[in-house]
Formats: C-alpha cells, structure tokens, sequence
C-alpha cells in the first residue's frame, strides 16, 4: 500500500506543479518553461499509469493469472522508462536548436521557478523514496531527474544572471538529459531481464546446484529453473534425485533454496532408479557411500 500511496501523493504533485508550470510560462513568456511544462505532463501521465499498473500488481493470484499480477508493476516500469528516454531525446534535439538559435532569456523569472521546482519536485522524490519495486523505481528516477533539472537551471540562471553568458542554460539541459538517458536505460534492462525470465543476477546457479547436490539425501538435482516476476522474489523449479524420508529432504532442500534468497519452489521428487519422464533428460545417478555424491548434470 505504500508504494501505492507514494506514486499517488508523486502523480499529484506533479500534475499540480505541471499546469502551475503552463501558468507561470504564458505570464512570464518563457518558452523554457513551457517547454518544460510539456515535459511535466508526460511525467504526470507516466507516473499515473505507474499508480494504476503498482495498484494492479498487488491483487492476488486468480484463475487468469495463476502467478498473480506482479509483473503490471514491471510493465509499468517499462512504460515510465520509455517516456524518460524520449523526454531525453527531446530535451537534448531541443538544447541543440537552442545553441544554434540562442533566444532571450529572463533570469529572474527563471530564478523563481527554479526555486519553486525544485523545492517540490525534491518533496515528490522524498516521498518516491522508499519502495523496493522497478516501477518505484522508474517514478523515482522522474523525481531525481526534475530535481536535478531545476538545480541546474537555477545554478543556471544564477550564472547567466551575472555573466549573461546564455549558453550555458542548453549545454545544462544536455548534461541532466544524458545522465537520465543512462540511468533509464540501466532500468529498461532490469525490467526486460524479468520479461525474457533471465535467472536474477544476485543467484549463482552453479553454486546453487552444489549446494544441493551436497544436501544430505538428495543425490542428484536436474531442470533446475529461476526466475522472478516483479525482481523481488525469487521462484524455482527442479527435479531432484532423492534417496530416504522424502519430506525431511523437501525440507532440508528449501532451507538450503532459502538461503540462497529464493522464497518460492515447487520440487519434484525422484528415485534413484526412476527414469525422468522429461524428454531431454539424461542423468547418470553414480552412488557413493554417505550423503556426498558425485555426479553428471543435465544441461
């Protein structure tokens, strides 16, 4: 419920300051800041799009979707990331239009809104704060990259205020767009890992499995599969080789699945001499005395 409530005080926030934004560029004739209220508004919608995806995320699993809707909170990721990279790309064409054809600029008014957007845009990214999910991340990331942009537009205007020197405003807005272009794209490929089921990068597979080859009772693990819905939990599959009380070795497997930070797992226990019904399955068991055995693995 946090994280929800945080992208809605977030979406507000932005909303409100976005046609605040609209208002003070027709009053003061800035087309900077126009520009930029433009800017707002995507995030605003972004953001929006976030609240309702993180909202749906959190409804428990039901016969449509049996492994419950986790990843509406990565596509919401996504979403957001994708309109930080186009506002990006804008940004910048923009910035290049405006060192080719320097305009007018009023500092003093520049100084003002800077002030003022700063201050609530750093409120909005308080708030984005805290919150383990991608998509929180996302919006967070809109937060950083408002804040930051009207540091510098103040440093800006403060610096063209008593040097006059108005290129200094498009070279900024380049610099604050590139480090947002990078931090985004590092999201997009945390929230298309978890879409391609890629096996999460804090999970050693091979360690895993040596692990639980080494586990007392199990004498061989094989179609051992990871992955994660929403880049928080952690779920597994596998076929394992067992020999003796089968519920104590389900147990001692989950403990030992536990400590390698997965929380979900579904095991399907094996004999020794039972032949894995899976077709690209081909295990030799070699048997040694006690619990530590060596063996050949699958895949």
């Amino acid at each position: 419920m946090k994280t929800e409530k945080n992208i809605l005080i977030a979406f507000l926030l932005n909303f409100a300051f976005s046609v605040f934004e609209f208002v003070g560029g027709i009053l003061t004739g800035s087309a900077a800041i126009l520009s930029d209220a433009v800017h707002d508004v995507g995030d605003a919608l972004s953001i929006g799009v976030s609240y309702f995806l993180e909202r749906k995320s959190k409804r428990e699993p039901d016969e449509r979707y049996t492994y419950g809707y986790a990843r509406y909170s990565v596509l919401g990721s996504v979403f957001t990331t994708l309109i930080l990279l186009v506002g990006s790309v804008l940004v910048v064409s923009h910035a290049v239009a405006r060192i080719v054809t320097p305009t007018p600029i009023n500092y003093k008014g520049m100084i003002l809104f800077a002030l003022v957007g700063a201050l609530v845009n750093f409120l909005a990214a308080l708030f984005t704060r805290h919150g383990d999910s991608l998509n929180q991340k996302a919006v967070n990331l809109h937060m950083l990259e408002d804040v930051l942009g009207w540091i510098v537009v103040l440093i800006g205007a403060v610096v063209m205020h008593f040097t006059n020197f108005s290129l200094l405003d498009p070279i900024l807005s380049i610099a604050v767009a590139v480090f947002i272009f990078v931090n985004a794209l590092k999201t997009l490929g945390a929230a298309l890992a978890l879409f391609l089921e890629r096996t999460p990068a804090e999970i050693d597979v091979s360690a895993l499995r040596e692990h639980l080859c080494h586990t007392e009772g199990v004498l061989d693990v094989h179609h051992l599969h990871l992955w994660s819905l929403d880049g928080e939990a952690c779920y597994a599959t596998m076929h394992v080789v067992a020999d003796g009380d089968a519920h104590a070795i389900k147990k001692r497997v989950r403990e030992e699945l536990a400590e390698h930070g997965v929380t979900h797992a579904t095991l399907e226990l094996e004999t020794k001499d039972e032949e894995c019904h899976e077709r690209h399955c081909h295990v030799e068991h070699t048997p040694h005395a006690g619990h530590h055995h060596h063996r050949h693995h699958s895949h």
